[in-house]
């Protein structure tokens, strides 16, 4: 069903979380471990690649081929501060690739592979699509991804890119506040009308490594996010990380043991420093840490309360608290136009928090949202309106663009050069129409007007090819659609020339205008080659486009019949208008933005294919190995002393082949331990044909005592028809005599041969196959029941009806009866 291919994945630093929208309702789907979240994380061997559950696992013992906080190296180079940040507390190698990005060094197949974080993301993709496909019994490829609400163009880009190389196709990167806004909005039955005041809401989501908040008004059926706030330096982590510098000074002073040192401890210190803040969050007593061996073969330990915790993280809270500020500012809303402030994400549950939250927004914080999943099933939720394959209840969102976007060219005759063309919280998706006059290609860039977190504003620059002067030579007009995408991607989606000739003729391709260019409620006159004093200070024509919400698809044009209607409403102190032809030809466009050319794609998809093949092989490989394996200890330990196959094999087949099954598992841990499936399948194929008669042997031992008592159980049944019989009992008088005796010679052969063959099977030595198996002794009950079955269960013949008695009692009739037969009716 391809409705159920629906999906939902809120993408984070530290786990990733699946939804699926079904006919119920949204469910959140379970890994192959039986967990809701599954870890961000890529591990790689000599032979395979671990990922999600499994990565995590060996993170400590496999730590510099274990890569995590891959999300926050997405679409950045490698001099870049956060990532120079970042990599400070990696233990994988990082490097510099000829491009300027980030190379990720690790050792997979025996040798050393450089990847980028782009890759790794799609290596992580593709656990969460097989984990999907695995529940959901279906292919996966639609999908809705989440992405964190202030993600550059860049950052945005390499997410898409990553979704490409592991083959989903991503129907909308969706801001995580928006996902939870959804989550929020589509069960609320509650909502005010669309022309009552909306209900302004927040949600806070303070994840793993970045903090997130959003205010968002409303209405029934509808959401508008009215602007956004986020501090992508402050998470969870930061907490974790202030815990665990506090104990390495203290097992520093206390131990003489510095974890800062020892990288795999220090992985140690975060996991338990982890589980104590999660228990603090419960509990303000005063909490004991303890590892054991953990450097130098000693153990440690320390302990906490929450109080101390707060204190040592009061430069994170104020963080938080300055964010949430922040957002009262951007959206301009007091704390009493708040109806309520809903939170999300792991680090939402410390006190602290909720106490910061209380204190700004005057509010207690709600907790009507799952905390972990509300991302996922909003991005289910939109995945399903995205899907013509589910109906949902309508539901319209407004995002917004939470930067500044400005646009700029070449100057062409003292016009000015740039202009902003999306203020920052503009709504989204969008686009914008911007009219140039050239007579030659041009070009255009793009850039965040304020600043952003990324180390440069640059967004894109996009060459208009095939400008030409008209056949006067003067400029011709060319239309650029800007647009917002429903990625949140500022692009330049079209260019077209719009070029005029005073002609009667018309074809398919003519659309109607007055000659004298008139600029209607929409669009502002913006000219950029100096066509008048008024257009020349503002910048090129700049007519907004509001964008479908849930397609990103622009409204459609005005129609012919529409045009025709303005034919006259030119400027008044102008000549009558003349019907022009105007011709809208697109122009190409050579665009040079971040992410990676399609060859680029295309190569690391056939990359990855070939490592998913390779982790296929592998597992068949494991799982062939597992099976000889688990082969050999089962059938081992059922022929020792006492055991279930002990009797059922002879003493010296025994010794030998548990001498077999003692060399097979040396075998497997010396030179058996790499070798291909199919020897693995061969010597299990060879291995059973000794095991498996022993097994049948014990088998049969079992069950053929309850075969014997079934067929005893016949002939006695059999038997008592024929005593029946002999009384003289009404239910069997109706057989013949020859028919008895048949019943009688068939019982008397079962119950010969029943003996003869319990009297064999009690002297025959068990480590030997039987005279008689289970089947034969069903047969001959079967053959039995054949032959008696039909004649026992034989139908009575039905009885005649008696003639009419006669009174007179000398045969004759009596008296006036007729003489002839008379119908009765």
């Amino acid at each position: 069903m391809a409705a159920m291919s629906v999906i939902g994945i809120d993408f984070g630093n530290e786990s990733c979380y699946i939804a699926v929208a079904k006919a119920g309702g949204i469910e959140t789907i379970a890994n192959d471990y039986s967990l809701r979240g599954t870890p961000s994380c890529v591990a790689f061997s000599p032979k395979n690649r671990m990922l999600g559950v499994a990565a995590k696992n060996q993170m400590v013992t496999n730590m510099k081929n274990t890569v995590f906080g891959f999300k926050r190296l997405l679409g950045r180079k490698f001099s870049d501060p956060q990532v120079q940040k970042e990599i400070k507390h990696f233990p994988f190698r990082t490097e510099q690739r000829p491009d300027g990005g980030i190379g990720i060094r690790v050792n997979y197949l025996g040798e050393d592979n450089v990847f980028s974080p782009e890759q790794i993301t799609a290596m992580l993709f593709t656990k969460l699509k097989d984990i999907a496909a695995t529940a959901l019994q279906t292919q996966i490829n639609d999908c809705v991804i989440s992405v964190p609400s202030y993600f550059t163009n860049a950052e945005r880009n390499a997410l898409l890119n990553a979704a490409a190389i592991s083959g989903l196709n991503v129907l909308r990167l969706m801001n995580e506040t928006t996902a939870t806004a959804l989550t929020y909005g589509i069960y609320k039955q509650d909502l005010p009308a669309l022309e009552e005041k909306p209900r302004n809401v927040v949600f806070v989501d303070f994840g793993h490594s970045s903090l997130q908040v959003a205010a968002c008004a409303f209405n029934k059926g509808k959401l508008r996010l009215l602007a956004t706030a986020s501090d992508p330096q402050c998470g969870g982590r930061d907490i974790d990380a202030a815990l665990a510098e506090y104990f390495c000074q203290d097992f520093t002073t206390r131990f003489k043991l510095d974890p800062r040192k020892n990288q795999r401890a220090y992985q140690r210190l975060l996991q338990e420093v982890e589980k104590l803040k999660k228990q603090m969050s419960a509990n303000s007593t005063r909490l004991p840490l303890n590892i054991e061996c953990f450097m130098e073969e000693r153990d440690v330990s320390g302990d906490m309360q929450r109080s101390q915790m707060e204190q040592l993280c009061a430069e994170t809270f104020t963080r938080f608290e300055r964010t949430l500020r922040a957002i009262l500012h951007n959206a301009k809303l007091r704390p009493e136009d708040i109806y309520s402030v809903e939170i999300v994400g792991g680090s939402t549950r410390i006190p602290a928090v909720k106490g910061l939250i209380e204190q700004v927004f005057g509010k207690n914080a709600s907790t009507t949202l799952n905390q972990d999943e509300a991302v996922a099933r909003g991005c289910a939720l939109q995945c399903a309106m995205l899907s013509p394959a589910v109906r949902v209840r309508e539901f319209s969102i407004t995002d917004v663009q939470p930067y500044a976007v400005r646009l700029a060219w070449e100057a062409a005759r003292g016009e000015d050069t740039d202009m902003e063309v999306f203020p920052a919280f503009h709504p989204a998706p969008f686009s914008k129409m911007l009219t140039f006059y050239r007579k030659e290609p041009f070009t255009v860039s793009a850039y965040y007007s304020d600043q952003v977190p990324y180390p440069d504003t640059f967004i894109g620059q996009w060459h208009i090819r095939d400008v030409q002067p008209t056949p006067e030579g003067e400029s011709q007009k060319v239309k650029l659609k800007v647009r917002v995408n429903i990625h949140g991607i500022i692009t330049v989606a079209s260019a077209s020339l719009v070029e005029k000739k005073q002609d009667a003729s018309q074809n398919d391709n003519v659309e109607i205008e007055n000659s004298n260019e008139t600029v209607n409620s929409q669009e502002a006159p913006m000219d950029a080659n100096g066509a008048s004093q008024e257009q020349q200070q503002n910048g090129p024509d700049n007519q907004e486009v509001r964008e479908d919400e849930m397609k990103g698809e622009p409204q459609q044009k005005q129609s012919w019949t529409q045009r025709v209607g303005q034919w006259f409403s030119g400027d008044k102190s102008k000549e009558k208008s003349k019907k022009v032809l105007v011709k809208t030809i697109e122009l190409p466009i050579d665009a040079r933005t971040h992410g990676y050319s399609q060859q680029e794609l295309n190569g690391y998809l056939e990359h990855e294919g070939k490592m998913q093949a390779q982790d296929r092989q592998e597992k068949e490989r494991a799982d062939a190995r597992n099976a000889l394996e688990e082969y050999v200890y089962e059938l081992r330990g059922k022929l020792s002393e006492g055991e279930t196959l002990h009797d059922f094999v002879s003493e010296d087949q025994r010794v030998k082949l548990v001498a077999q099954l003692d060399a097979l598992e040396q075998w497997l841990y010396d030179e058996g331990e790499d070798q291909n499936r199919q020897v693995y399948s061969d010597k299990l194929s060879e291995l059973r044909t000794e095991g498996e008669p022993i097994k049948q042997r014990r088998l049969e031992f079992e069950l053929r005592p309850g075969a014997l008592d079934d067929l005893a159980l016949s002939i006695q049944l059999v038997n008592k028809a024929i005593d029946l019989y002999k009384s003289g009992d009404a239910k069997y008088s109706h057989l013949s005599e020859a028919d008895i005796q048949k019943v009688v010679e068939a019982s008397k052969n079962a119950l010969s041969w029943l003996e003869s063959t319990r009297q064999t099977l009690a002297h025959a030595p068990r480590h030997q196959p039987p005279a008689h198996t289970t089947h034969q002794i069903r047969q001959e009950r079967q053959n039995l029941e054949n032959i008696v079955n039909p004649i026992l269960n034989k139908p009575k013949p039905k009885e005649k009806t008696p003639p009419p008695s006669n009174p007179t009692g000398d045969g004759q009739p009596p008296a006036g009866a007729p003489t002839e037969p008379m119908d009765v009716d």
